[in-house]
C-alpha cells in the first residue's frame, strides 16, 4: 500500500493528539492476517507507544469482551458470525502493550469504540483533537471507529502498517477508498518521526 508522504511542515502535536490502538488482544492479534502479520503490527504498535509514552501523550488501548455473548449485538445477517468462542484470556491486551503505563483502556461490545464506551469523553476532556489510529481488523474494528471518530469531528491519521486484516482485500479497500475521506494514511515511521 502506498502511504501520502508527510508535508515537511506537518507534525502532530503530542498534546492535542491520542493514540488509539484497536482490539490488540489475545483472541484478535494470534489468527493468520494480511497484508502485516500480527507480529509486523505488534511490533509497529509497540514502536508508537513507546514513542507516545516519551512525549507524554495520550494512549487508548481498546478491547473487545463480554460478560457472557448475551452483551454484545447480535443482528440478523446474510453472512452468519462463525460463532466466537471466548476462551480465559481471549480478551487480555497482548503482552507487547499489556503493561502500557497511564494507557487509558476501553472496553467495547461491538465493532466501535465509541458507541456505549467514554472514549469520547475521555478525549474530550483532554483537549485532543487527533486521533491516530491502528489496530485489528482494518476493515471491522478500526474502519467502525475511524468512521465514528469522524462523525464526532475528530482529525484522524491512520497508520497503515500498524494495522491489518483478514485478507489483504479487506485493508487495502478500506485504506484505498475510505480513509483518505476521512483522515490521513501514514506509517509508524512518520508518525513517529513527526511526533512533537
Amino acid at each position: 500500500m502506498e502511504n501520502l508522504k508527510l508535508n515537511e511542515n506537518e507534525f502532530i502535536n503530542a498534546e492535542k493528539s491520542a493514540l488509539v490502538l484497536i482490539d490488540l488482544q489475545n483472541g484478535i492479534a494470534g489468527r493468520e492476517l494480511s497484508p502485516h502479520t500480527s507480529e509486523e503490527v505488534l511490533q509497529n504498535a509497540s514502536k508508537l507507544v513507546k514513542a507516545f509514552s516519551d512525549k507524554g501523550a495520550f494512549i487508548v488501548l481498546v478491547r473487545v469482551s463480554t460478560i457472557d455473548g448475551k452483551d454484545m449485538v447480535k443482528p440478523k445477517t446474510d453472512l452468519k458470525a462463525t460463532g466466537m468462542k471466548y476462551p480465559e484470556g481471549w480478551d487480555n491486551l497482548v503482552p507487547e502493550i499489556a503493561d502500557t503505563k497511564n494507557a487509558h483502556i476501553v472496553t467495547k461490545r461491538q465493532w466501535g469504540a465509541f458507541y456505549g464506551t467514554d472514549l469520547d469523553l475521555q478525549l474530550r476532556r483532554r483537549g485532543i483533537d487527533t486521533i491516530i489510529l491502528g489496530g485489528i481488523s482494518t476493515n471491522i474494528g478500526v474502519d467502525t471507529t475511524a468512521r465514528e471518530a469522524y462523525q464526532n469531528g475528530y482529525n484522524q491519521i491512520f497508520v497503515e502498517d500498524a494495522m491489518t486484516a483478514v485478507t489483504k482485500e479487506e485493508h487495502d479497500y478500506v485504506c484505498k477508498y475510505i480513509f483518505p475521506r476521512i483522515g490521513k494514511l501514514r506509517s509508524t515511521k512518520e508518525i513517529v518521526s513527526s511526533l512533537k
